[in-house]
């Protein structure tokens, strides 16, 4: 099972993949429309094309964006 599997069997919606700032933008949006935020590290294997090699130099840069519903 993958870890986007693996986060969606809990709840978890994948949303975007961002940097700063719209990182904390987007973050701060969905806590403000009452949804949990989960950031999640880059897996560049499952980029394709010139993304995947432009993660593998700076992909501890960007994070993947998963919210779900507050309890």
């Amino acid at each position: 099972m993958t870890r986007q599997e693996e986060l969606e069997k809990d709840g978890w919606t994948r949303q975007f993949m961002a940097g700063e700032p719209r990182l904390s933008d987007a973050v701060m949006d969905y806590e403000e429309m009452g949804f949990e935020v989960r950031l999640e590290p880059v897996d560049p294997h499952e980029m394709i094309g010139e993304c995947s090699s432009c993660l593998g130099a700076a992909g501890d840069r960007y994070r993947v964006i998963y919210t779900r519903p507050r309890s």
